[in-house]
């Protein structure tokens, strides 16, 4: 009984999934088999990677679209039965939860292998980074850059008190941010510096990245931290977004020792894919330069293929050293960050 309303749930998985360049007439050969993608992106530049892979390959891409957490679940209450050949998410926690609910599988690609870096590949092949933004400091520009301001630790110098504004402590981003310093300072260290910024919170944390760039370009924060492709919206945007950015002061942190903290947008291969050959060329093509166009430059990330450029809001952010530890070491630490985050207060 439970396999066949399993069953039955994976056929109303598969009947729900939407798909992607449906017409055969629009592609430049004939449709020959299909990809079925779960993804917790919702980007429009999205939609034109799908048509264009399908008018490569001829294989049509289906997909469903939802928060990175309610898919991880759903793939594994459908179990055997899944429809999904591959999950597309964003952030190395994300990434993490995933391999550890069990529910993806090695792919061994000579291919993925050229065009990626190893620290934005799972060891074992689990995931594949496929985009990149980095965390970043910015400061209020009219009061200027705080003095001693260069690094995270920095932001729990007793000098920045009453001065940070930060999001939740439940915030993938910054689970991960925590995560890196663990992984390069060890935990006592990592839990020295969350008690020390949160020492130095103007207010109780709020609001998305968003809301923390537009605070500080009104000074009612000094400093916060965010990643680059919110700051990059606002950069590439109209009159009132450029007059927002203009107002906001970027700092690469760590630009002396390991770099600047980097998180992946990714995906991995589901262990019960249906389509696994299908699923493998996806992969594949997302590491090409077209395709790194539309999957970066639609949230303006820094595309993850070796030698490939961000688009010109991106760049324009400036040029900095990334922090190379893998992203695999970042999502192990998931856990003991927000444990952390916990014990300091930062709620």
């Amino acid at each position: 009984m439970k396999n066949l309303v399993l069953a039955a749930c994976a056929f109303v998985s598969l009947g729900a999934l939407s798909g992607c360049a449906d017409d055969a007439g629009d592609a430049a050969v004939p449709i020959t088999g299909e990809v079925n993608i779960y993804s917790s992106r919702h980007y429009d530049t999205d939609l034109a990677l799908y048509e264009d892979f399908t008018r490569e390959t001829g294989i049509k891409v289906n997909r469903i679209e939802a928060d990175a957490d309610a898919l991880i679940e759903r793939i594994g209450a459908e179990g055997e039965f899944s429809p999904a050949d591959l999950l597309i998410t964003v952030d190395a926690g994300r990434l993490w939860r995933a391999e550890e609910a069990g529910i993806l599988a090695p792919v061994d690609s000579p291919v993925l292998k050229e065009r990626l870096p190893a620290n934005l590949r799972h060891p074992d092949g689990l995931w594949f980074g496929l985009s990149t933004r980095a965390r970043i400091i910015i400061y209020n520009k009219a009061e200027g850059v705080p003095q001693g301001l260069a690094n995270y630790a920095d932001l729990a110098s007793p000098a920045l008190k009453g001065a940070i504004c930060m999001r939740s402590s439940s915030n993938i981003y910054n689970i991960s941010l925590l995560s890196s310093i663990i992984a390069h300072k060890g935990a006592a260290e990592a839990e020295a510096w969350t008690k020390g910024v949160v020492a130095n919170f103007k207010q109780a944390p709020q609001g998305n990245d968003t809301a923390m760039i537009e605070a500080v370009a009104a000074g009612q924060c000094r400093v916060s931290v965010v990643n680059t492709y919110y700051l990059a919206r606002y950069a590439g945007g109209d009159a009132a977004a450029k007059a927002i950015f203009d107002k906001v002061g970027v700092i690469f942190p760590d630009q002396g020792g390991v770099g600047t903290h980097v998180n992946v947008s990714g995906a991995g291969l589901v262990k019960t894919a249906p389509n696994r050959d299908n699923a493998v060329k996806f992969l594949e093509y997302l590491t090409s330069e077209s395709a790194q166009r539309y999957f970066a430059d639609g949230n303006n990330e820094y595309p993850a293929s070796i030698g490939l450029k961000a688009n010109s809001a991106v760049e324009a952010l400036g040029a900095f050293k990334a922090d190379t530890l893998s992203v695999a070491d970042i999502g192990k630490g998931q856990a003991e960050a927000v444990k952390i985050f916990d014990r300091a207060g930062w709620n």
